[in-house]
């Protein structure tokens, strides 16, 4: 910690003598407000984005911009303030884990979401376990595009849409540029970020390292981590560009533990563990090439590869019982040691052109994929009776498996332009899976043996007519799907057993949408949607011919989600005055999602229970946020309201179970504030509050990792920070 003090004691001294040798800045210079021009900027992606297409499609644009969102503190609810239907599982206060999920999805590490990184994946296995360990600091990030379901046919399986978390530009006017920005806070929270940038001759760069430590809100629940990135991008010619690139993220979490509710009723900060650690480390190197054939044709061809792990040793049992010392043994239990790690290979292409028929304008865009994908998992390996953060092992694992997915994919998508005003965009991908595992479960005594090969044609469409010069209606339709993933044709022991014609989650996304602004004063995008989510897996309870009862890993139900999701956005001062040079906006994000099951039935205590008319598990009929942020050339600052309405944890919808793994996550209210002031042209300090009414709540139960049981977020903290760019 000492070499990292004194290395941004560097920076920032660096920083100060490059500033005292500039320019003295005038008064009409500061009257140039970039906080207030990059507040016109529109909040959905236009049609085409490099090689992509996005006409007709529910999309958002995110700008992570300091005093409008907790960025030190990677606070995902404050930098998805202004995108409705989003709903975070806050894992933890460190903001070391991105789990969002929306229209019924899954939230537990967005599993369900295609996350991306200037363009590549992200997610540790796409198609067999495509948790997203990997974890991006917001204040690396210059630009969040957020496309919904409709987005499969470019980008491949999900039911919760894509992601893409571009990270920061360098400035290539110059040749040497420095950012960093040191923030500290309660509970011993520290993050340092710096990055350099620059350009020279034909070759740019930018790099960042970021670091962030803390002891967390409760007990039991330090963290230390890491974030690196580089990127030296070769411009050849004024037609093509060879970019390459590695990132890194890593960390050590110690777990504080789930809590049952009445341990939570009674002290949410109370702890349950703390000898349960945790440890991702994901690599990505990858290349980027691009090329201009002409002005109407463009190719991106981007490989990457992730190799990683993500390690855990706890104490597995229910949150109800003590971790203590064992009075037989006169030691702590036995840990579990559980660790996986993750190799993949992927390469996608994509070809854009644009071309006339006739009178009728239009774009097309064609892509292929290939990714190899495999895991070692290794779990419940009987670790040590320690107290530290120890991988070792004093007997084997039990479970020992490698499981590998193959994914190739093609895809073409249209955008006609019927007319100036009016656009259809049609589209097909075809996908191909092949999956294979083996190894052996059950304290190593049951064999796996599972290959299969699966193909899915998706198809859809888009429409988009433009009403007015700055309003717009959009429509689509497209099919999407999400394969089981490992776990769900695992068996967990001799007496599990696995459907041999396990369906994949198949279904579609449709969207009809109106937005735009009227003059200035009002920005708005309100939209109605419907999922069809088909085969959902899960578990089933079944009788062999001998009258035994077995678990049935299968597909268990179809699910719906319907509803609507609106933005609305006014500006009380220059929406009515372009002269003014402040400005006070309040905006809405307003989902309603009416998610319930159709049909089938599951497991639920040895029989199975119908599950039509249940809500889908994590989705609350209603999440709000309102906020208020004010700007002026030197100061943004905004108060988010927050309310997520009632949730259920499970398929089952359990109201109460006494270990708290399962139960209803009730309604809960947050008001979070950011404020920026930028000063000298190139500093600015900081700062953030959540939860500033300290409210007790959570957002998520859980039966596994990181509890089981209740996880409490975090009471009112706060954080100050001091920046410089120069």
């Amino acid at each position: 910690m000492k070499h990292l003090y004194k290395t941004v004691l560097t920076v920032l001294a660096a920083a100060c003598a490059y500033q005292a040798n500039a320019q003295t800045i005038t008064k009409d210079t500061l009257k140039l407000d970039s906080v207030l021009i990059k507040e016109t900027r529109n909040k959905y992606l236009p049609e085409v984005v490099g090689q992509y297409l996005f006409s007709g499609k529910k999309t958002n644009i995110i700008y992570p911009d300091a005093g409008k969102a907790n960025l030190a503190g990677n606070n995902a609810r404050t930098l998805f303030a202004q995108t409705p239907g989003i709903n975070v599982w806050e894992m933890d206060g460190a903001g070391l884990q991105i789990n969002i999920g929306t229209r019924g999805t899954d939230m537990h590490r967005s599993i369900e979401t295609n996350m991306r990184q200037n363009g590549y994946n992200t997610n540790s296995d796409v198609v067999g376990y495509p948790e997203n360990h990997y974890n991006t600091p917001f204040q690396a990030i210059g630009e969040v595009q957020y496309v919904r379901g409709a987005s499969a046919l470019q980008f491949g399986s999900q039911f919760g849409g894509m992601v893409n978390f571009k990270i920061k530009q360098p400035d290539t006017t110059k040749a040497f540029g420095i950012e960093s920005e040191q923030t500290t806070g309660s509970n011993r929270f520290f993050n340092s970020y710096n990055a350099i940038g620059g350009k020279v001759g034909k070759v740019s760069y930018y790099a960042y390292f970021d670091a962030r430590s803390g002891n967390g809100w409760r007990p039991n629940a330090a963290f230390n981590y890491h974030a690196y990135y580089a990127n030296i991008k070769y411009q050849f010619n004024d037609k093509g560009s060879l970019s390459f690139q590695f990132s890194r993220s890593d960390y050590v979490q110690q777990i504080a533990g789930g809590l049952t509710d009445a341990m939570f009723n009674a002290n949410a900060r109370q702890s349950t563990r703390f000898r349960n650690f945790f440890m991702p480390a994901i690599n990505i190197p990858a290349i980027i090439f691009n090329y201009n054939f002409t002005p109407n044709t463009r190719l991106e061809i981007t490989t990457h590869a992730l190799f990683g792990e993500r390690s855990s040793v706890q104490y597995i049992a229910g949150s109800n019982v003590a971790d203590t010392v064992n009075k037989t043994l006169n030691t702590y239990n036995p840990r579990q040691v559980d660790r996986d790690h993750y190799k993949s290979f992927t390469t996608e292409a994509r070809l854009l052109t644009n071309y006339n028929i006739g009178s009728v304008r239009s774009t097309l865009t064609t892509g292929v994929r290939y990714a190899d994908g495999s895991t070692h998992r290794l779990q419940k390996g009987v670790g040590t009776t320690g107290t530290n953060f120890d991988l070792s092992l004093v007997k084997d694992y039990g479970i020992d498996l490698d499981l590998n997915a193959i994914n190739y994919a093609a895809f073409a998508e249209n955008i006609f332009h019927l007319t100036d005003k009016f656009s259809f965009t049609p589209g097909v991908r075809f996908e191909g899976i092949k999956t294979t595992i083996n190894g052996v479960v059950n304290n190593r005594s049951t064999n796996v043996d599972y290959k299969r090969d699966r193909t899915f044609p998706l198809f859809g469409a888009g429409l988009q007519y433009q009403v007015t010069g700055t309003t717009q209606i959009y429509g689509n339709f497209s099919q999407a799907y999400r394969p089981y993933i490992y776990a769900a044709v695992t068996p967990a022991d001799q007496l599990t057993l696995v459907d041999p014609n396990m369906k994949d989650s198949k279904g579609y996304n449709s969207d009809l949408g109106y937005r735009g602004k009227i003059g200035q004063a009002f920005t708005f995008d309100v939209n109605g949607f419907f999922v069809r989510y088909n085969n959902r897996a899960g578990t089933l309870t079944v009788q062999d011919a001998g009258g035994a009862n077995h678990l049935y890993l299968t597909t268990v139900g179809n699910a719906e989600a319907k509803g609507i999701e609106a933005y609305t956005e006014l500006s009380l001062i220059r929406g009515f005055n372009s002269q003014a040079t402040s400005d006070l906006r309040i905006f809405n994000t307003l989902a309603y999602t009416h998610g319930r099951y159709v049909s089938g039935s599951i497991n639920n205590n040895g029989t199975n229970a119908s599950l039509v008319g249940h809500k889908i598990e994590g989705t609350p009929d209603w999440t709000n946020r309102t906020g208020l942020t004010y700007l002026n050339g030197h100061i943004t600052s905004t108060v988010l309201f927050s309310y997520v309405g009632k949730q259920f944890s499970d398929a089952n919808n359990t109201v109460f179970n006494a270990t708290g793994a399962s139960g209803v996550v009730p309604a809960y209210k947050l008001v979070d504030l950011a404020f920026n002031y930028s000063f000298l042209k190139s500093y600015h300090v900081n700062f953030n509050v959540n939860n500033l009414t300290n409210q007790k709540y959570f957002t998520r139960r859980i039966n596994m990792y990181p509890g089981p049981g209740i996880l409490p977020g975090d009471g009112i903290s706060f954080n100050i920070g001091f920046g410089v760019k120069i």
